[in-house]
C-alpha cells in the first residue's frame, strides 16, 4: 500500500491534484479540507494516502492529516458509502 507521498504539487484542481515523486507523477483525489491546505503549485509537499483497488480501477486519495485519512478510512467501513 501507499501510506504517503512526499513531493512538488504540480497541479490542483479540486478534487484532483498531480504530486511529481522524483520524475513519477501520481494523480489523487483529495478532500476540499485538504485543498485548503495546500501550498501554491510548485511547492513541496507531503500527503498521507490511501490506495483503493477495485476491479476496473485503481483510486489514490490524499490526506494532509492522518486524522483525515482515519476519518475517510472509518466511512469506508459503514455499508452504503
Amino acid at each position: 500500500m501507499i501510506g504517503r507521498l512526499h513531493g512538488i504539487l504540480l497541479s490542483k484542481k479540486p478534487p484532483e491534484l498531480l504530486l511529481d515523486v522524483h520524475g513519477v507523477g501520481y494523480e489523487l483525489s483529495a478532500p476540499m479540507s485538504t485543498f485548503y491546505q495546500l501550498p501554491e503549485t510548485g511547492a513541496s509537499v507531503t500527503l498521507h494516502t490511501h490506495l483503493v483497488v477495485r476491479e476496473d480501477a485503481h483510486l489514490l486519495y490524499g490526506f494532509a492529516s492522518d486524522a483525515e485519512r482515519q476519518v475517510f478510512r472509518t466511512l469506508l467501513k459503514v455499508s452504503g458509502v
